[in-house]
């Protein structure tokens, strides 16, 4: 099992430093329009920190696969920065993330809808969800996975490329509507890549996709991790 193989990343190695550094770059659904952003954030334990984004042009309708070619946009856009004040820039979870996957499950997702159709949607995208806003590290990693594991109907599809050219392992979750991708490193167990698309017959196509680009911790609100 994958969740039992994991390796460490340099992110595992600093977590003394006192902010967790993320860079996502996004394309969410709004409506009618594909929103695109690139993230940049650094945050401090007190809910302190400093986000930094660039947005794309917006995109008119919602049948849109996200390309390499989009995300050279970004370097291109004009950067807004965001400050933080104590107590304002939450995590997912608070943490310690729970170490034991059934209590991580019922953070992720109400426990009274695991029967509900729509639970394995939210499952997956509550593990999407706290994998683009905190550092997990090696054993959060694998909790993370075990959570996966045990989500109803999910299938494993084999390799796959994301659009940063990344490879990873690609599972499919499908339930409520919707088909969510998950592209996981095969080695550190780390969350690459995400993307759900609506199936229905209502306003189908993209719900949302994200890359993870970089993770890690710093001494300040300015500099990316050497790594990042």
């Amino acid at each position: 099992m994958l969740a039992e193989t994991l390796s460490s990343t340099p992110a595992d190695t600093t977590i003394d430093l006192p902010y967790t550094y993320l860079h996502l770059q996004t394309w969410t659904r709004a409506t009618n329009t594909i929103i695109r952003t690139d993230i940049r954030r650094w945050r401090h334990a007190d809910g302190s920190g400093r986000e930094v984004t660039r947005r794309a042009p917006d995109l008119a309708g919602v049948d849109h696969q996200p390309r390499p070619d989009e995300r050279p946009l970004f370097d291109h856009a004009t950067p807004t920065t965001h400050r933080h004040p104590p107590g304002s820039l939450h995590p997912y979870l608070p943490e310690p993330v729970p170490a034991d996957p059934t209590q991580l499950a019922k953070l992720l997702a109400p426990a009274e809808l695991a029967s509900e159709p729509a639970y394995p949607r939210l499952l997956a995208g509550g593990v999407i969800g706290l994998a683009t806003s905190q550092h997990l590290n090696r054993p959060q990693r694998a909790t993370a996975l075990r959570v996966l594991a045990r989500i109803t109907g999910i299938t494993y599809r084999g390799t796959t490329t994301d659009i940063a050219g990344r490879t990873g392992l690609a599972f499919h979750v499908t339930a409520d509507g919707s088909t969510t991708v998950l592209i996981i490193d095969p080695t550190t167990g780390e969350l690459l890549a995400a993307h759900e698309r609506i199936n229905g017959s209502i306003k189908p196509g993209l719900f949302s996709y994200v890359l993870i680009l970089a993770r890690g911790h710093t001494t300040d609100t300015v500099t990316p991790p050497a790594t990042g």
